[in-house]
């Protein structure tokens, strides 16, 4: 069965839609108008003295590269310094008995003021100026003592320049005050 009724055709479908007429372009917006500068009253004179970019001069304060160098060094040395002092601790008694010991105990204190340094320097205790003084002398004493004790001057210069150095280096005016020991 079919519808009786006939279709009619719709209107969009009757009559072909027009193209579009180009449009024509749009003017580009207009740039806002530069504001004029107020004229510098005077002109700044070119300086002569360098000053630090602010990241340098908030970094006042901070630890020194020589520090953080002799405390890295200290830290190693004190840990192979325990290494080296639980060996002769435990193997010095076996063999020599209680001068084996005291050796092992006096080569662990001597580490354990090397790591103590290492600690303080790094965190820039103002204890570790002190103990770093007192480890550059007695490294200074100890190299004295190889040296009257039979030792060739020549192995123990190379430990009493650096022990020097560094007594120099804990020395200096910017140094100590580093450690608050202006």
């Amino acid at each position: 069965m079919t519808d009786p009724t006939p279709v009619e055709p719709t209107p969009e479908a009757a009559a072909p839609e027009p193209a579009p007429a180009a449009a024509a372009p749009e003017p580009a917006p207009a740039a806002p108008a530069p504001v004029a500068a107020a004229p510098d009253p005077a002109p700044a004179a070119p300086s002569t003295t360098w000053t630090p970019p602010a990241s340098v001069s908030a970094a006042v304060g901070s630890r020194p590269t020589g520090i953080t160098i002799l405390a890295i060094l200290a830290g190693i040395g004190g840990v192979l310094g325990l290494l080296a002092g639980f060996a002769v601790l435990f193997a010095g008694t076996v063999l020599f008995g209680g001068i084996g010991a005291l050796l092992g105990i006096a080569a662990l204190a001597y580490a354990a003021l090397l790591v103590s340094f290492a600690f303080g320097a790094w965190t820039l205790k103002p204890w570790a100026w002190a103990l770093g003084v007192a480890v550059a002398a007695f490294g200074i004493i100890l190299s004295v003592v190889y040296i009257l004790g039979g030792e060739s001057i020549a192995s123990q210069f190379v430990g009493i320049i650096i022990d020097g150095a560094i007594l120099y280096y804990l020395n200096q005016p910017g140094i100590k005050a580093v450690f608050g020991r202006a």
